[in-house]
């Protein structure tokens, strides 16, 4: 008999499936469900439903609820194997919050099998909608909590990150000001992760401690609950949280209702979930010290294993737990790939044009730099957008287009030196992991080989190595999480990039110069 896991994903626009076979070392079956197309009746767009004030983003819950239905109904039509299937992970979008009432655990203790999980579960809310990580609604609250906490740098280094809009305690504060009679009514505070986690488990989820070092509210190196942080931000708040637990816990055997229902096997074991960004880590291999991920997307992000715990006390970078036992980091970068194409545009380019520019320039650009804020930056915190441009001329397509890539290495360069660790090999993902003039930029700012690293659902992947590792670890065989992710976060052959000896001293140098203009910039901004 095969061994299967299997790994969902509760993403923000869809819900996703990877079931793997450990020993054949390959992906058998991969799944997503799109909740517009496949859940219209919830009236979602990209998977949320948007409030007349734009900064407020929340999902409905019962809508997760009934896609978990949806596809397992599709697995075992497809022919899935799932009564061959040992364990049950998952991966939720981090920072969301769902609001149970008392009915909550029962509900999840009954399922019923001859109705659906939307007719189990409708009656155990407190609120009918849950707050996502898109929400940015409450700055007030965060100034409240970090106030509380003695500042930027304590809140860091109590919970691992400052007090962010999207993190759950602000928006848990939120939801006491402003709703005080239902919050009141709340029983339990799940995240996405436990919450989906408590489906399939027939029981109230425990947190894990990558999804709970997310809230502002997790003691970062004791891995408990916070008191100071669970005071600062709403009365009670310590009765309504579950436990915080190791990433590989096993919550119990899957719930009879997917049993009796889908055929899943009934002694599968249900594992508590984690963060997409904690199961991305293991999705792409990040097991080590040294081995960092730059996601080059949208935004760009860099994130990666940390043995031990040290906290960015400028409040920009995020530490938490990650599901190996010790620890990762995650930057975010606002300005990614959106920046890089405004400029390629900008001078009427495609991206053959674009590249051609790294060609016609030599690396550190003659000095030339460019700070491409187009929006609002995270890192560093920029609240007015503007591109300015040092010892560059607007008029030079070329340099502006190695401008922009070498200021982003740098930025990313220079923003992470609080992790006190140097990459020893960076996997590089995302659309612009396929331009190797911006992969060779990369390798030289950073002085360290890059690969391209091919994992489309690495939340769900990492999720379903996950299973893997806890029904290992449930059944007493202490697996190596080397053994784990060989074979499945493999780079792809033939994608190294070596950085140049010489184009690396000139960054060496040049990224003197870069911070003082950025320095200069933001003075000039503040």
């Amino acid at each position: 008999m095969s061994r299967l896991f299997l790994g969902l994903d509760s993403s923000t626009q869809s819900l996703s499936a990877i079931v793997i076979d450990l020993d054949a070392r390959k992906v058998v079956y991969d799944k997503s469900l799109n909740f517009d197309k496949t859940l219209p009746q919830y009236g979602t767009v990209n998977g949320t439903l948007r409030d007349k004030n734009p900064l407020i983003v929340h999902s409905p819950p019962l809508m997760w609820a009934e896609a978990l239905d949806v596809l397992f109904a599709e697995m075992k039509q497809d022919g899935v194997r799932l009564d061959q299937v040992l364990a049950v992970s998952g991966s939720g979008q981090q920072h969301g919050s769902v609001y149970l009432n008392s009915q909550a655990a029962a509900a999840f203790a009954n399922l019923n099998p001859a109705k659906s999980l939307k007719e189990n579960l409708a009656k155990i809310f407190a609120r009918p909608t849950s707050p996502i990580w898109m929400d940015s609604s409450t700055s007030a609250e965060c100034a409240e909590i970090r106030a509380a906490l003695g500042g930027i740098k304590a809140t860091a280094q109590a919970t691992g990150s400052d007090a962010f809009e999207r993190f759950t305690g602000p928006q848990i504060r939120k939801f006491y000001k402003t709703e005080p009679d239902n919050y009141a009514k709340t029983a339990s505070i799940a995240l996405v992760s436990s919450f989906m986690a408590s489906i399939l488990a027939g029981k109230i989820a425990p947190i894990d401690h990558g999804d709970g070092a997310g809230m502002n509210l997790m003691d970062i190196k004791k891995k408990t609950w916070h008191p100071a942080a669970l005071e600062a931000t709403a009365p009670g708040l310590a009765a309504k949280l579950p436990p915080l637990a190791e990433s590989w816990k096993t919550i119990g055997p899957v719930s009879p209702y997917f049993v009796k229902k889908y055929g899943l096997n009934k002694d599968a074991l249900a594992l508590v979930w984690s963060g997409d960004n904690p199961c991305s880590v293991i999705g792409l291999g990040l097991i080590e010290p040294g081995r960092v991920a730059i996601s080059l997307g949208t935004s760009d992000t860099l994130f990666g294993y940390m043995k031990h715990c040290r906290v960015d006390e400028h409040g920009e970078g995020h530490v938490f737990g990650a599901p190996t036992g010790d620890y990762m980091t995650l930057i975010c970068f606002k300005n990614g790939s959106l920046a890089r194409e405004k400029i390629r545009d900008f001078y009427g380019l495609d991206w053959d044009g674009f590249n051609q520019a790294f060609a016609a320039t030599s690396p550190g650009n003659k000095g030339g730099i460019l700070l491409p804020w187009f929006e609002a930056e995270i890192v560093p915190r920029v609240h007015k957008p503007g591109i300015h441009r040092i010892d560059l001329d607007e008029k030079d397509a070329a340099a502006n287009c190695r401008a922009i890539v070498e200021a982003q290495m740098m930025s990313m360069r220079l923003h992470s030196q609080w992790m006190g660790v140097k990459p020893s090999r960076i996997y590089a993902t995302g659309g612009a992991s396929n331009n190797l003039a911006i992969l060779q930029v990369v390798a030289d700012v950073m002085n360290c080989h890059v690969l391209r690293i091919e994992v489309a659902k690495s939340a769900a992947l990492g999720a379903a190595l996950r299973a893997a590792h806890g029904w290992l670890e449930h059944e007493g065989r202490a697996p190596s999480w080397d053994k784990i992710v060989r074979g499945f976060t493999d780079p792809v052959p033939g994608s190294e990039v070596t950085p140049s000896v010489k184009a690396t001293k000139v960054y060496d140098k040049l990224i003197e110069k870069y911070a003082q203009c950025e320095r200069k910039a933001l003075e000039g901004l503040a």
